[in-house]
């Protein structure tokens, strides 16, 4: 059963890679520099869901705050996970293509993608900071693990698992440091110089309890009554 979804990756491997040399040169130049660009964007969305979160709740700020940590943990577990396999890239095993991107030597092993596994921790964790940018979130990874591919730099399997790796790591190192850092962010919270770190700015809340303007209904009925 394994051998035959590894013959299916390889077979679709050699079809995406095939493909992609057939196209303009500025294309492949784009989806070259496009594959690490896209772990870029995932870097904005997280300032992003910081500062939005500064705004709700002190759990969704401490999500946000370790979403890079998160990131980095499962790129840490994807790196440790490669050493057991060793199995070599695409562009190793199939001297025959010419792949976009520039083959790594025999020892930067294939499986699973660090690159998938980022891009499968980042958007993971975003959508757990915030809810509303999920479907981006999985788009942007999903489009990150099939450039992967689309350079020769991975087998379909190989990314496949490396976002589940990313996801299911960063899903479970978030949760279980929810409550510390929901307490950290409270303590931030008391901090005057910290607290813009943590805390949205709100505007003062009118005073309720100052006379009316002089001249209205109000002022004069409370002049009265004086």
């Amino acid at each position: 059963m394994v051998s035959e979804i590894l013959a299916v990756s390889a077979a679709w491997s050699r079809a995406v890679v095939e493909f992609a040399a057939d196209l303009d040169p500025w294309v492949q130049s784009v989806a070259h520099v496009g594959t690490d660009l896209f772990l870029g964007v995932f870097a904005a969305l997280f300032l992003a869901a910081w500062w939005r979160a500064r705004s709700v709740d002190s759990r969704l700020v401490g999500l946000a705050l370790f979403a890079p940590v998160a990131t980095v943990v499962a790129y840490a577990v994807s790196r440790t996970v490669k050493t057991f396999f060793e199995q070599m890239r695409p562009c190793q095993a199939m001297t025959d293509l010419a792949t976009i991107a520039t083959c790594d030597p025999v020892g930067d092993w294939s499986f699973p993608s660090n690159h998938a596994a980022i891009a499968g921790a980042a958007a993971a964790a975003l959508v757990l900071a915030w809810r509303r940018i999920a479907v981006l979130a999985v788009l942007l990874a999903v489009l990150e693990a099939f450039s992967r591919v689309f350079v020769g730099a991975h087998y379909p399997h190989d990314v496949t698992v490396g976002l589940l790796v990313g996801a299911a790591v960063a899903v479970l190192v978030s949760l279980a440091v929810s409550r510390p850092m929901t307490a950290l962010v409270d303590l931030l919270a008391r901090n005057d110089r910290l607290r813009p770190l943590v805390r949205a700015e709100r505007a003062d809340a009118p005073d309720t309890a100052a006379p009316p303007p002089h001249g209205s209904p109000l002022r004069d009925g409370y002049a009265t009554r004086r």
